[in-house]
């Protein structure tokens, strides 16, 4: 309690400190994974429609997840340099298996009977995929949306090993010097952005799921 204690002395004693760290690590989080969403999603949905391509491919983009992000975070650093561009590219590739697996898993479970009664009707492979196959594969989408904002934004504390900011900041300094009460600051907001993620697109997950009938 004394540790926890000192931790919420320091964030009174240092709001300004705090909230700048706070601000970029959401910025960081944030903006890495809109960018992932934007490119691997897409990439998931091209996946998913080739049968002859696509497990190779969704296998590559799983290994990505052998990869430790420090790893990666190195591995850019000498070609990007420091600050917040290297963390959140790094932090974009961390996100991208999540998002194909879950979009092309979501994609290819839809019912190919209820695939072919839409078709039955009179629509085109368009109106399919759009009306259909996207309503029904959201709820898994999303469910990759969630894995990959919550690795994001565990893994955006290492930004601060490459001069990135953020919550890292305090527990790497924490680390350092031993101190408990730098740890704390770092690492309570970091968790509560993590189950503010998973509650938030968890709950969007369960409003999209169809229901049981």
């Amino acid at each position: 309690m004394d540790a926890l204690r000192d931790a919420l002395s320091y964030v009174q004693d240092n709001p300004d400190r705090f909230w700048r760290a706070v601000t970029v690590h959401v910025r960081l989080s944030a903006t890495a994974l809109l960018l992932a969403m934007v490119v691997f999603i897409p990439i998931g949905v091209i996946v998913s429609r080739s049968r002859r391509i696509g497990p190779s491919l969704v296998a590559g983009v799983a290994a990505l997840r052998v990869i430790p992000s420090l790893a990666l975070l190195f591995i850019l650093f000498p070609i990007l340099g420091p600050g917040e561009d290297t963390a959140r590219w790094a932090l974009f590739v961390l996100a991208g298996p999540a998002l194909v697996i879950n979009t092309d898993a979501g994609l290819r479970n839809v019912s190919t009977a209820v695939i072919e009664s839409a078709r039955g009707m009179g629509m085109t492979s368009l109106q399919v995929f759009t009306k259909i196959q996207v309503p029904l594969a959201l709820p898994v989408i999303v469910g990759g949306v969630r894995t990959a904002s919550i690795e994001i934004i565990a893994s955006a504390v290492l930004a601060a090993y490459i001069g990135a900011g953020g919550l890292g900041n305090f527990i790497t300094s924490g680390l350092t010097l031993l101190d408990t009460r730098l740890l704390l600051v770092g690492a309570i907001p970091v968790t509560i952005l993590a189950l503010l993620a998973e509650g938030i697109f968890g709950t969007l997950e369960r409003v999209l799921a169809p229901p049981v009938t």
